[in-house]
Order: structure tokens, then sequence, then C-alpha cells
């Protein structure tokens, strides 16, 4: 891009454009603890790689960003034990729901790709393999590599995933059947729990990723979390893979690499330009932000920000 969009009226137009239609999602239920959440709550923050800050609604209001947090852990677990990750988890489309047993039975204990549950709970079985202390280390990780300090686990919502997980147990027992899960089922999952629990904001997930859009540092703190080759890696995973079995969908309506959770959030990266959050409680069938889909298309199709 050539020119920098007034995102701010962009923002506004589209949320007026959007009020007006209607809002066919519903608030994640299976998990109770998200169900309290006010599902009128819209946010929209956009930070670019020059430290622009561009804002709407509810942005700085904190809210659950459950499997937006997967990034965070497969970036960390790149950083330790790098290629041998793949070896156990694999960088395909999945094509099927997020908390699926089906592909696992024909492709013996292996997920698809890091960002479905499966995947995710691999990931936090090599950092429990490698850190001293992995809840703690963690979230210091999330912290300094963002520069938040205020970043943290949610223990309400740990208890309502512990309390309802019985399909991530069934998933984390039928891999360690496999022999790919090396570690305590529980301990695992006692880490992956609290991983999906983690609540920021919109404004705070814009900074957290903004690494992911300048090659692997963050510019707010100069830090480099990962390397620019990871980085490509990343967001190429997020492109094919951060929205389960609508990751095709969302690459083919805003052209950028994503990451969606169940508390309503959606993250995109604009490699080189910025990294913008949305958050809309409300879901649609697949798991994903029905109005935040809809926003993030809207907004890339004004801007014309697309990586194609």
């Amino acid at each position: 891009m050539t020119n920098t969009p007034d995102y701010q009226q962009v923002f506004q137009e589209v949320a007026a454009h959007l009020k007006n239609v209607d809002d066919c999602g519903k608030v994640a239920s299976y998990i109770p603890e998200l169900s309290k959440i006010d599902p009128n709550k819209l946010g929209i923050h956009l930070t670019t790689t020059k430290q622009e800050h561009y804002a709407f609604g509810d942005y700085d209001e904190t809210f659950s960003i459950q499997s937006i947090a997967k990034v965070f852990s497969l970036t960390l677990a790149l950083k330790i034990v790098g290629k041998d990750m793949w070896n156990r988890v694999g960088v395909e489309p999945s094509g099927s729901p997020f908390n699926s047993l089906v592909q696992l039975e024909y492709e013996k204990g292996i997920p698809r790709n890091p960002f479905i549950n499966a995947g995710a709970i691999v990931v936090c079985d090599i950092l429990v393999s490698h850190l001293h202390n992995p809840k703690h280390d963690l979230l210091e990780f999330i912290r300094s590599s963002s520069g938040l300090a205020h970043i943290n686990y949610s223990p309400k919502l740990v208890e309502s995933e512990k309390n309802t997980g019985y399909r991530n147990y069934a998933v984390a027992n039928f891999m360690k059947d496999f022999g790919n899960i090396h570690n305590d089922v529980e301990t695992v999952l006692d880490l992956y729990f609290h991983l999906c629990s983690i609540e920021m904001s919109c404004k705070d997930l814009t900074q957290a990723f903004l690494f992911l859009a300048a090659g692997g540092v963050n510019p707010i703190t100069n830090n480099t979390i990962i390397s620019r080759e990871r980085t490509k890696r990343i967001n190429s995973i997020m492109l094919m893979c951060g929205f389960y079995d609508e990751a095709g969908e969302f690459a083919f309506k805003t052209g950028l690499p994503g990451k969606s959770g169940v508390g309503g959030g959606i993250v995109a990266v604009h490699p080189g330009e910025f990294c913008i959050a949305v958050w809309s409680p409300k879901l649609n069938s697949r798991g994903n932000s029905y109005m935040g889909m809809r926003l993030l298309e809207a907004i890339t199709t004004k801007t014309k920000s697309s990586i194609f």
C-alpha cells in the first residue's frame, strides 16, 4: 500500500453499515464462562508497523482469546525445538471441526495442524517436556514478547474449561495411545486449558501479534521474537489453518492470514503493514465470530488490503 487509508473513517463506515445486518451468530455456550459475555460487544483495533493506532468501540475491553493464544504456544515451541515439531504435528488444513477425533484415527495420532485442538495439545506437550515451569514460562514469554506485563490467565475460565473439556480429554488420551503425547495427560491439559483462558483486548492483541507483521521483530519493544523464516511459516499456517474448516473462506474474503477464537476474537496480519483485531462474541456454526468475519471482509475490501 502506498497511501495509508483513513482507518478511523473506514471502521466507522463499516460498523455503521453492518449495524443494519442481522447478527445470526450465537455466543459459545459449551464453555459456561463464555456464555456470560454481553453478546453485543464490538471492538476493532489496528496497529501499523510504524506504531500508528486506530480503534473503534470496545477495543480496550479484555475478553477470552481462546484459540488465538495457540499462535503464542506455537511460536515458543518453534523457538525451542524448531523443525523437529513437524514430526509430531502437520501443517495442512483440517477440513474438519476443531475438536474432531475422526482424522486422528486415520492419521495415527498425528494432528493435521497446530491450531486444531489436537495439534495445540501436542504443542503443549512439547512445552511441558522442555520448560522448567510450563505455565509460568509460557505466560512470561507472551508478556515479554508483547511488552504487555498485565496479560494473565483467567482462573474462572480454566475451571470452566476443565469441567467441560471431555472432548479434549478424549483427544489427548487418544494421542497418548498412539505415542504422540509424551507427558502425563492431566499435566499437558492443564497447560492447554490455561493457554486458552488468557484474556486480552483488541488493542493488546494487535501489539502482541505485531511481530508477525514485522519479520519477527516487535517494533514497539524492538525485541526479536522469532526468525524471519519462522515468521513466514507461522503466517502461512494461519492463512491455511487459522479458522478450522472455514480457513479457505476467510482467506478468500479477506486475503490475510489470521486466527480466530471461540471467545469471538479474530486477529489478522498484513505482513509489512499492520495487525488488526476484532471482537464480536456471537459465533457462526463453525466457531468463528459471525460479525468479526463480516467486519474484516469489509475493512480489507474498502482499504484494498490483501497479501495477494
